[in-house]
């Protein structure tokens, strides 16, 4: 296993390097060309669970996008949130990628993982995703779904005339000891994890994405059995101007290695988003259902207390080309608190052309 490794990452060390050896071959090019932009939002919270409410800065993100060659791109996201003693600054992601081919890209850094597709499709930036919150089973900070993964990934198109395939093949830390963590300094436990996805874009059918992954893992987290984890994920999405229907669908399992059966836990959800014709266009009304169960005996995820069911009605005002406003109504079923209901506004915007120097690639996101 250590050779496996140990080959795979000399591997990947390899490849960057014949990389920039042939970007010697070629003349230099005249610099770096740079792209930022930055999100915000300000909320607001009523709700009947015993947690903070009123008003709260939400994420400052921003994002920095500099190709510095023809073939090589760095992108990075950092983002500022409030906490009651100051804010936390995280970086989300780092990734240098060299585009190949359009069939094979290669990137190392830190991502967000492709598991299903809310959360490679929608990130950090509240003013992306047509709702207020993300799905629970997708959350940033998500104790069920890995949301970040730190390692290597290859990507890209596959040759399918009408279908639009594409693929994504990752290799990288596994989960840090707070389960919520990816392993930024390191595998907490020496196994890598891994990842694959495969998708489809079918061009008769504008805006539609199609696709499946698989995650796998042997997790450690503080005080709980190690077990291995592996994580099926399905979605189709459709995305257009006026319509949205988003669904996934994730199958976590773990089996303890100390010995014992496997168990299953299950987490969906279904969002339908219809923006209004003519003079109330600006409106987006939007309905979500969604629902986390868990083994009571699973040996990571039973303790944490995660089972959640929730339905979510709202609308999104889009006041201005760069700004929204969002309102929307939650009932909630926590199963650390039972049932909830809950109020919410958002005030989300971006700043498309906060610095640019010139027209940047765009890296994996």
């Amino acid at each position: 296993m250590i050779a496996r490794r140990t080959a795979a990452a000399v591997l990947v060390l390899f490849a960057f390097a014949h990389a920039a050896d042939a970007q010697d071959e070629t003349p230099p090019p005249s610099g770096p060309t740079v792209h930022a932009l930055l999100f915000g939002d300000a909320d607001y919270l009523a709700t009947t669970r015993k947690v903070p409410t009123g008003f709260s800065l939400g994420q400052l993100v921003g994002h920095v996008n500099a190709a510095l060659s023809d073939h090589l791109t760095l992108f990075g996201e950092v983002s500022a949130t409030a906490q009651p003693t100051g804010y936390a600054i995280e970086v989300e992601r780092s990734i240098l990628r060299y585009d190949f081919t359009d069939e094979f890209k290669l990137s190392v850094g830190r991502f967000h993982t492709p598991i299903g597709y809310w959360n490679t499709a929608f990130h950090h930036g509240a003013w992306l995703q047509t709702t207020i919150l993300r799905p629970e089973e997708i959350k940033f900070g998500s104790q069920l779904l890995p949301t970040h993964f730190v390692g290597a990934f290859a990507e890209g198109n596959v040759p399918s005339n009408a279908f639009g395939l594409g693929y994504q093949v990752g290799l990288g830390n596994g989960r840090g000891a707070t389960i919520s963590r990816a392993g930024d300094a390191g595998d907490v436990n020496g196994n890598r994890a891994w990842t694959a996805a495969v998708y489809a874009r079918p061009l008769s059918l504008p805006g539609s994405q199609i696709g499946v992954s698989y995650y796998h893992d042997r997790v450690d987290p503080a005080g709980v059995p190690m077990a291995t984890e592996g994580t099926a994920s399905a979605y189709i999405a459709w995305e257009q101007d006026r319509t949205e229907f988003l669904a996934e669908y994730s199958h976590i399992a773990h089996t303890p290695l100390a010995g014992g059966d496997e168990t299953a836990n299950h987490a969906y959800y279904a969002q339908l988003a219809y923006r209004l014709p003519g003079q109330a266009r600006a409106w987006k009304p939007y309905v979500r259902g969604e629902r986390i169960t868990i083994a009571q005996n699973d040996v990571v995820f039973a303790p944490l207390l995660l089972g959640y069911d929730g339905l979510t009605a709202g609308i999104r005002y889009d006041f201005a080309a760069d700004a929204a406003l969002k309102a929307e109504m939650r009932g909630e079923r926590f199963q650390s608190t039972g049932w909830s209901r809950a109020f919410a506004i958002q005030a989300a915007f971006t700043v498309p052309d906060l610095f640019s120097t010139g027209e940047s690639q765009t890296v994996h996101q």
